[in-house]
């Protein structure tokens, strides 16, 4: 008696709809599993989509360096790097000099929320903000990382020769200052000084957990910066590698700013240096880690899930004695027995696995409703993934129960009350 995968599929979803929720009660460890490691995986696959787009934004050949490491709008959380000597406004020439792989060397000076105790904001008549980055910059900045305009323009070097109170500002800074959408030429007051806005940046692409910092930027000239905070040394250098040569320019760099501040041999670099390509990957191996405990946690319920559909089965076999003794006595053979409890294993799972996605799904969609600053992006392969991994579970714990099912005799299986 040859019975066919369809009919045995078809036996499975029986057995299961008639115990639908004794089916549902076994699978919940599986839903618990699947939904914990789709909604993670999609969750960090949106927040890495929003770090490459942000990191492109600001130039694939772009080297970087700054005293500390981290965030560089921030005071390093490490106190030996806080100790470090500042960068000289004098390093970026040196660097333009004496690096032949490198383009254009650029400069910036990152202003503190507060100088001096004394909070930064930007004013206009009626409106301020105070969540704004500002930033005195060299003119090559604008093709060092180069950023699309909703109005207006940056700032020419005979304006930053002459410390001109002018400043190209963010998209939100726009909309916090400027609602009616009218900022180009418009006057703003800063810690008591009154610049013209020249030019407005677009929307920014990307960012960290889907808010990008430089929409909070009010660019000024770098000249202008230095006249009205002296005392500020926190300068960052970006150097632009010409084409096809970022590797050789880092190292370039690398090795003069190890010259310009008199480091021996042996002593390790005073200064932090990086590319987005190795920015992106300390965020992988952040969120590898995030992923490992995912998987941990739903492994916990993948178990259980898997141990309960086990015993579920071992019941199943138990009540339907009777039944396989029949089938054997009509002549059903072990692997046709085998394989009806195989595939009613793999059901229950594989229904698991379905509802757990569809929940992640869900859940996802609902955060980026509720929290467009957070991206997320459900991936294919974490889809596929959940759902095979499911369907393995209930092969996995289904082989005991199917093969004691096979293994009845059905003289004995016939005589079972």
């Amino acid at each position: 008696m040859n019975i066919s995968v369809t009919e045995n599929m078809h036996l499975a979803l029986s057995a299961v709809w008639t115990h639908r929720f004794r089916s549902l009660l076994t699978i919940l460890g599986i839903v618990i599993g699947i939904t914990t490691v789709v909604t993670v995986a999609s969750l960090l696959t949106g927040l890495r989509e929003g770090v490459v787009v942000f990191f492109k934004e600001l130039g694939p050949d772009n080297i970087f360096l700054y005293k500390t490491s981290g965030d560089p709008s921030q005071d390093s959380r490490i106190p030996k790097e806080r100790q470090r000597r500042a960068f000289k406004p004098e390093y970026a020439d040196s660097l333009k000099r004496w690096c032949t792989s490198v383009e254009d060397v650029g400069l910036e000076l990152l202003l503190p929320a507060a100088v001096d105790g004394n909070p930064i904001t930007a004013r206009v008549p009626g409106y301020e903000s105070d969540t704004i980055n500002v930033t005195g910059r060299s003119p090559n900045m604008e093709d060092i990382e180069p950023r699309d305009f909703a109005a207006g323009r940056f700032f020419t070097s005979e304006e930053n020769h002459r410390s001109a109170h002018v400043a190209v500002i963010g998209a939100s800074v726009a909309e916090a200052l400027f609602p009616d959408g009218h900022g180009v030429g418009r006057a703003i007051m800063m810690d008591g000084a009154e610049y013209i806005v020249i030019g407005i940046y677009e929307k920014a692409k990307g960012g960290f957990f889907g808010e990008n910092g430089m929409d909070n930027a009010i660019d000024i000239p770098l000249q202008t910066a230095r006249s009205r905070y002296p005392q500020i040394d926190r300068f960052m250098i970006t150097a632009k590698a010409k084409a096809g040569k970022r590797d050789d320019a880092y190292q370039e760099v690398e090795g003069v700013m190890r010259r310009i501040r008199r480091l021996a041999t042996a002593t390790p670099d005073d200064f932090a240096i990086s590319t987005p390509d190795q920015i992106i990957q300390q965020f992988d191996r952040i969120t590898s880690l995030i992923g490992l405990v995912a998987i941990a946690i739903s492994g916990l319920g993948l178990l259980v899930g898997g141990i309960g559909v086990m015993n579920i089965m071992l019941v199943s076999v138990t009540e339907r004695t009777r039944e396989i003794g029949i089938r054997k006595a009509v002549g059903a053979r072990k692997r046709d027995i085998v394989g009806q409890f195989l595939v009613e294993a793999m059901t229950l799972t594989g229904a698991g696995g379905m509802l757990g996605i569809l929940i992640s799904v869900l859940i996802t969609m609902l955060l980026g409703a509720l929290v467009p600053s957070l991206p997320s992006s459900v991936p294919t392969w974490a889809l596929v993934t959940g759902f095979t991994v499911s369907v393995a579970v209930g092969v996995f714990f289904g082989v005991w129960p199917a093969v004691k099912a096979a293994q009845l005799d059905p003289v004995d299986a016939l005589r079972y009350e």
